[in-house]
C-alpha cells in the first residue's frame, strides 16, 4: 500500500453518471501526490473524462494492471465486478463495489460509513468492500440512530425513486418523453416497460416468486446486514417516478422501546450525514430538487408520530441517489480507510 500522499486510485465505469461523480468527488479530495485512473470498456478508447480542472484520459479496463493501485472504485455493473473486481483485489487493491454482484455474500462487508463503519479497521489490501443500494442507504442513515437508542422491529416503506437510477439512458427517455407528451406526440418507451414520463411506475427490478421486486427485497436485506440485526422485518414498496435526480421514501417504522419524538428529532439532528428539513416557513419540507439534487446529506423532514401504533414513527426521507446513493458513499469508505492510523 502506498503512503497517504501517492495514493493511487482506479474508477471503474468512468464515463457513467455514477463514474462522473465519483471523478468530481475523489478530484475533490486528491492531491498532487494522488494518481487516478479513469477506466471504462474498449467503446470509450480516446475519450477524455472530467477530473477537477483536468481530464484525464480513459483507459481500456480488460488490459489494466491494478498492481500498485490502492482503490478501485467499481461502477460498471455486476457481471464486470464479477469479474474484474476480483481480478483488482486479487492484484492487491481494496475493490469498493458498487453493483450488487457482492452485497449478499457474507464473508464481504456491506458498508454506510456513518452506520457501520467500524467494520473497516480491519480491512487490508486485497478485500473487497461493498457499497449498498442508493434507496437501503439513505433510509439507514436516518434509521440507525434511532434503531441503536430504540430498538427497530419494523420498518414499512415507499420509495419515490428518480430516473437517474436507472442509467444515462432513463434520463434521456424522461427528457425525450416530456417533450414529446408537451408536443402531442406519440411516447414510446423504451428504457422502462411504460411510459415514465407524467406517470409513476410501481416496478424496479425483476420481479420475484415472493410478489416483491429484487429493489424492495434489497431493501429487506441490505437494512438487516447493516444494522446488524436480522430480526428487522423491511416492507417495501418501490416507485419509479418522474424525476431526474434525488430520490424520496416515505418510511414507517416501529421501535421495540418507547422513545419521544423529541428525542428521535434531537438524534436525527446530531446524526452524521443527516440534516433535518423541518418545514420553516418559506423553505417547506425537503424534496428532491430543492434539497437533495446535487447535494451530500440525507435530509429528514415530516418527523411525527404514527397515528396507528403506540410505538410508530414516521419520516420523510430524501437524498441524491448518484451522490450519497453510490459515489459518495464509494468515496467516503475510501476516505475512512485512509484515515485509519
Amino acid at each position: 500500500m502506498n503512503d497517504k500522499g501517492k495514493t493511487t486510485v482506479a474508477i471503474v465505469g468512468a464515463t457513467g453518471a455514477v463514474g462522473e461523480v465519483m471523478l468530481e468527488l475523489v478530484a475533490g479530495v486528491a492531491d498532487k501526490g494522488w494518481k487516478v485512473h479513469a477506466l471504462a470498456s474498449d467503446r470509450s478508447l480516446g475519450r477524455d473524462v472530467d477530473f477537477g480542472r483536468r481530464e484525464l484520459p480513459v483507459e481500456v479496463l480488460d488490459n489494466f494492471d491494478f498492481s500498485g493501485v490502492d482503490y478501485a472504485l467499481f461502477s460498471a455493473g455486476a457481471s464486470v465486478s464479477r469479474v474484474h473486481a476480483v481480478r483488482a483485489a486479487e492484484q492487491g487493491a481494496i475493490v469498493i463495489d458498487n453493483t450488487s454482484e457482492f452485497r449478499y455474500r457474507d464473508d464481504i462487508a456491506l458498508i454506510v460509513p456513518e452506520v457501520n463503519g467500524h467494520l473497516l479497521d480491519d480491512v487490508q489490501p486485497g478485500t473487497i468492500i461493498a457499497n449498498p443500494n442508493c434507496s437501503t442507504i439513505q433510509m439507514v442513515v436516518a434509521v440507525a440512530p434511532i434503531h441503536r437508542a430504540a430498538g427497530v422491529g419494523r420498518i414499512n416503506i415507499a420509495t419515490y425513486q428518480s430516473v437517474s437510477g436507472a442509467g444515462r439512458s432513463a434520463m434521456e427517455e424522461l427528457a425525450r418523453q416530456t417533450a414529446d407528451r408537451l408536443g402531442m406526440r406519440e411516447v414510446k418507451p423504451k428504457a422502462f416497460k411504460q411510459p415514465i414520463a407524467f406517470n409513476v411506475l410501481p416496478e424496479i427490478d425483476v420481479m420475484q416468486d415472493n410478489g416483491y421486486t429484487k429493489e424492495e427485497m434489497k431493501l429487506h436485506w441490505e437494512t438487516r446486514k447493516i444494522l446488524g440485526d436480522e430480526s428487522i422485518n423491511v416492507n417495501a414498496t418501490a416507485v419509479r417516478v418522474p424525476v431526474f435526480y434525488g430520490h424520496a421514501e416515505a418510511v414507517h417504522l416501529e421501535t421495540r422501546r418507547d422513545i419521544s419524538i423529541s428525542k428521535v428529532r434531537e438524534l436525527l439532528a446530531q446524526a452524521p450525514g443527516v440534516v433535518l428539513a423541518e418545514g420553516e416557513e418559506g423553505q417547506g419540507f425537503a424534496t428532491p430538487v430543492t434539497h437533495a439534487a446535487g447535494k451530500d446529506p440525507v435530509f429528514v423532514s415530516r418527523l411525527r408520530r404514527d397515528l396507528s401504533h403506540p410505538r410508530g414513527i414516521d419520516l420523510w426521507v430524501v437524498s441524491d441517489n448518484v451522490r450519497k446513493g453510490a459515489a459518495l458513499n464509494a468515496v467516503q469508505i475510501m476516505q475512512a480507510l485512509r484515515g485509519r492510523t
